[in-house]
């Protein structure tokens, strides 16, 4: 069994909620209480945006640090080399 640290597992979970929620408020399945149809959608994109940002760079090495980590994991054989 794969383990997986908890922060990825959090943003995974929030990424695939956003990901769903943009798919019923595409095809008008779902509206937030209290607004209009055009602030769902406007609301409904900016969250899987925001969450898939946070996702994509989380879970990959774009920073200088991770582009190290990368580095010293490639170097002591931990990960894929291309």
């Amino acid at each position: 069994m794969i383990k997986m640290d908890k922060g990825t597992v959090i943003r995974t979970i929030v990424l695939a909620v956003a990901l769903i929620n943009q798919f019923l408020v595409g095809f008008g399945l779902y509206e937030i209480p209290g607004t209009e149809q055009d602030q769902t959608a406007v609301i409904s994109g900016v969250f899987t945006f925001v969450a898939t940002g946070i996702a994509w760079f989380k879970n990959n090495y774009v920073t200088a640090k991770g582009k190290k980590q990368k580095e010293v994991l490639r170097k002591e054989g931990l990960t894929k080399s291309k």
